[in-house]
């Protein structure tokens, strides 16, 4: 099948373009988003990732991404440089900042806002995720934490700090609901490292500043590096002073429906929960975002066809 986002190398491995996307609207910031793509939809659990930035927020209102709602995943939200302010139907108020982890579980249904606050740096970088949770999982009660300390392993030039699961021994205190893995790996100027794997994970790289030579495969910002399964061990060379994010995780074995900010399991799921969210006004299970200065973003109307479950690959 000809793949016109993934370029596949002689080790199998899959190079997959991103695409540009304007977030919260067509005014809003660009965003390059990775997964999911044309061809694979997850990485483990993983299955949403847009990058930002580095954007120069002089005469910018930055991020301004109006209240909107979630079920059935969590969200993750990690910066590399500057602030976002995040609020939330449950009555979370959180600034983020790098280094520190957002984490939402949205369960049954949730709404939350984000937006770079008044008093801010001049630059804004950062990564989002979502998870997609399990059945048994999927419909648990919503929640927020936030992590500012995380575990860190370092071996000589490298540094990784473990956002979601275990690597290397160190263990994330967020909760995952899979075997999951997301660390972001900083390696010094001409460094090597080599990071042990699961050999029953898949594997995922998003280079964002710098470039590095991962399994022997040159990687530059943009595109996600996909890695596939029964890898042992992870070597890193970096050229420049390089960041990169490492994600992993069991294959996700159940067949899920994801539109817009939602993932659920068939299409009366789907849209109930757009209904829903277009009937808020009369209570349900979003709640309300108060304190931010702006509108909630509607629903986009829904396809014409059924919305059909799919697995890990189309």
């Amino acid at each position: 099948m000809n793949n016109p986002d993934a370029a596949v190398s002689p080790a199998g491995v899959e190079i997959i373009e991103g695409a540009p996307v304007a977030l919260g609207g067509p005014r809003g910031l660009e965003v390059t988003r990775t997964l999911p793509s044309k061809h694979r939809r997850m990485v483990g659990a993983w299955c949403f990732l847009d990058a930002y930035g580095p954007h120069r927020l002089d005469g910018s209102p930055g991020m301004r991404v109006g209240p909107h709602p979630h079920i059935g995943l969590q969200t993750v939200s990690w910066l590399v440089a500057g602030e976002i302010l995040h609020r939330d139907s449950l009555g979370s108020l959180q600034e983020i900042r790098p280094g520190q982890l957002n984490l939402m579980t949205a369960g049954a249904g949730i709404s939350h806002s984000e937006e770079t606050p008044a008093t801010h740096s001049d630059v804004l970088q950062g990564i989002q995720l979502w998870v997609a949770l399990p059945d048994a999982d999927r419909n648990v009660p919503p929640s927020f934490t936030q992590h500012a300390r995380l575990p860190v392993v370092t071996e000589g030039g490298l540094t990784a700090t473990i956002l979601m699961g275990e690597l290397a021994g160190a263990l994330s205190p967020a909760r995952c609901h899979t075997p999951l893995l997301g660390a972001e790996v900083t390696l010094a100027a001409g460094s090597r490292a080599a990071l042990p794997l699961r050999p029953d994970f898949e594997y995922a790289v998003l280079v964002i500043d710098g470039a590095a030579t991962v399994a022997d495969i040159p990687v530059q910002p943009g595109p996600l590096l996909y890695l596939g399964e029964g890898r042992s061990e992870l070597r890193l060379e970096a050229g420049p002073d390089t960041r990169l994010m490492l994600l992993g995780g069991e294959p996700f074995a159940e067949q899920i429906v994801m539109w817009w900010n939602f993932v659920g399991r068939d299409h009366d799921e789907i849209a109930a929960a757009r209904q829903a969210w277009e009937n808020r006004a009369g209570g349900g299970p979003f709640g309300t975002v108060l304190g931010y200065d702006g509108p909630d973003i509607p629903a986009p109307p829904m396809p014409i066809t059924r919305l059909v479950a799919r697995g890990r690959t189309r």
